[in-house]
């Protein structure tokens, strides 16, 4: 049976308490919500629903190239990023993909049902899960397709953009695709000190995969891209699923949110904020917190009471990490809130701790 591995499956109750307000840290999105602004655009393009969406999503197209400093002719739009990056997969269609153990899993599941077979590199705790410069010599001719996230999920470890160009450099001169997923670089504060998508139009090897999903707290609506310079590949993208996979709400959603810059300025402050009080607030708890970034915080607990269902008995769900590849028991991940929330999760953790420690002593 299928098996849902990702966080934000909040529907399914089992092991909620009744009548107890879900807060969900599963999902890493903004926290400050959907923006006004885009929640007036979907409203305004219901009437339009009467007919087929942009198939090109011609004007979202050419309003990220205004902002991304880049052709509108590099940008494919999808169903949300996992919906491209599948797209990805079954266009390349790579004997063997190397992705980062741990990452996310939709790369090895879009890799594999593309056909590839895969190849990790692993991270290693004794390297505070960071990519190290090793990564270029694990590229080799037998690799059909490179996958990488920058910071990555789940640790939130960001790799230096000197590195990713070595890594970048060694794909092109043995012909190799580079993904590189920067949907989490818009929560830094400097997104472009990090980013490739520069060079997109020098290497048409590379792709870079984008989406408005976390940005923009907009996960229903899914609205996701990618950038590259390879019009063969752009071409194939189109072809090899049906047309019109990109709504009218979420166009207009995506145009809405480009307007409005102070939006993601605010979320950064916040971030750089709660992400402070988040981690002083875990450490105090005897946790292993790792210093990443984006939205989200990824820690260890030596001593594991059993964090994830403890605290879903309490209405709140966190990302167990057991089930990522190079991971284990005791691994979790939890997103950022505002200052309200992350003291409700602190202030319950805070509970279940004192109660393991009474329960130890009996």
């Amino acid at each position: 049976m299928y098996q849902y591995v990702h966080g934000g499956d909040i529907y399914g109750a089992d092991g909620l308490p009744q009548k107890k307000v879900l807060l969900d840290f599963s999902a890493n999105i903004n926290p400050l919500g959907i923006p006004s602004g885009v929640r007036q655009a979907i409203r305004d393009a219901i009437a339009g629903c009467v007919n087929y969406p942009d198939p090109f999503c011609r004007r979202l197209r050419a309003r990220l190239a205004e902002r991304l400093g880049v052709p509108a002719e590099r940008i494919y739009c999808g169903n949300g990023a996992s919906d491209v990056l599948f797209r990805l997969a079954f266009s390349i269609r790579p004997k063997r993909t190397l992705v980062l153990a741990p990452t996310f899993a939709d790369y090895e599941r879009a890799a594999t049902a593309a056909g590839s077979k895969m190849d990790y590199f692993v991270l290693r705790k004794e390297d505070g899960f960071r990519v190290t410069p090793d990564l270029v010599q694990a590229i080799t001719k037998r690799t059909g397709m490179v996958i990488l996230c920058n910071p990555n999920n789940p640790t939130g470890q960001l790799t230096e953009k000197s590195l990713l160009q070595k890594v970048l450099q060694k794909c092109a001169d043995l012909d190799i695709p580079l993904i590189i997923d920067e949907c989490f670089l818009d929560f830094l504060a400097d997104p472009a000190a990090w980013s490739l998508l520069d060079l997109t139009g020098r290497y048409p090897n590379l792709v870079i995969l984008k989406a408005f999903t976390k940005s923009h707290a907009i996960p229903g609506v899914r609205l996701g891209y990618c950038v590259t310079g390879n019009a063969d590949l752009l071409d194939r993208l189109y072809a090899c699923g049906p047309d019109w996979n990109v709504s009218g709400l979420a166009q207009a959603a995506g145009v809405a949110a480009l307007e409005d810059e102070s939006y993601m300025e605010a979320t950064r402050q916040l971030m750089a904020r709660e992400r402070e009080y988040m981690t002083t607030q875990l450490r105090r708890l005897g946790l292993t917190v790792y210093d990443g970034a984006a939205d989200y915080l990824f820690f260890y607990a030596p001593q594991d009471p059993g964090w994830g269902a403890l605290l879903r008995e309490r209405g709140i769900l966190i990302r167990d990490c057991s089930n990522y590849h190079g991971l284990g028991k005791g691994y979790y991940r939890v997103a950022v809130k505002q200052r309200r929330q992350n003291r409700q999760l602190i202030k319950e953790m805070k509970e279940i701790k004192k109660h393991a420690f009474i329960t130890d002593l009996d």
